[in-house]
């Protein structure tokens, strides 16, 4: 059961997110956090689904020794691994250079304002 007072602070708070869900900072945001994370996860899915239907329908391909015991396969195996590495740090790069400075503003516009809006409360 919720007081009457914590409804009113609850609302202004909800109403602050909801201001800053519709902002054309957050919206920006999430455009270019959706226009790495969409096509890298795209990328990422068809090259697994290659390595799973050449490991499937094109066994005499990946059954090719390219070094001692070591074949095709085991070297897309091993590159899949790489790629999920390789994908990991570009996104910490990208939301480095890209996403963070965005958050941190939003975050820091966020507190500013619910800082003031409790001064005028008190």
């Amino acid at each position: 059961m919720t007081t009457a007072h914590e409804e009113a602070t609850a609302r202004p708070a909800e109403e602050s997110y909801l201001e800053v869900q519709a902002s054309p900072e957050f919206v920006g945001l999430r455009r270019a956090l959706r226009s790495f994370v969409f096509p890298m996860t795209v990328a990422f899915l068809l090259w697994y689904a290659l390595y799973v239907v050449l490991s499937a329908y094109a066994r005499g391909f990946m059954s090719y020794k390219i070094v001692g015991n070591i074949n095709v396969a085991l070297v897309f195996g091993l590159l899949q691994f790489a790629s999920t590495f390789v994908l990991a740090w570009l996104y910490a790069r990208y939301a480095g250079s890209k996403l963070d400075p965005v958050a941190d503003k939003i975050r820091a516009d966020v507190e500013r304002a619910g800082a003031e809006r409790s001064e005028v409360g008190s």
